[in-house]
């Protein structure tokens, strides 16, 4: 039996560690690099650039570009569907920003009685 390899795996589970190619991803996704260079020109997504200056990207910006291919299909403009991704990002964020601060707040706060 060979020896395990020390090697670490964490990069296969870091949604945010670039591992796919512009052409791998543009597979998986079903589209063309030309569309992930547009989600790059509208910075929805920035890919990180290998030694050799390819676009390699990460699962979680696969997720972004799929939301956008799909937004896409449904006959949204790309510059509207960028729009819209960043919007319910940023949503999603105050959304979360909120209800920490709720449950924060709720913590200091005495109840009171009627």
């Amino acid at each position: 039996m060979p020896p395990r390899s020390t090697r670490s795996v964490a990069p296969l589970d870091d949604d945010d560690y670039p591992a796919y190619t512009m052409g791998r991803a543009a597979e998986m996704l079903g589209t063309t690099p030309a569309f992930l260079r547009a989600l790059g020109e509208h910075r929805l997504i920035t890919p990180l650039r290998s030694e050799g200056g390819h676009r390699r990207y990460s699962r979680y910006q696969l997720r972004i570009a799929a939301r956008a291919r799909e937004l896409v299909d449904q006959g949204t403009a790309i510059e509207a569907a960028c729009r819209i991704i960043i919007l319910e990002d940023q949503l999603e964020e105050a959304q979360r920003i909120n209800e920490q601060l709720r449950t924060q707040g709720g913590e200091s706060q005495p109840k009171t009685t009627a």
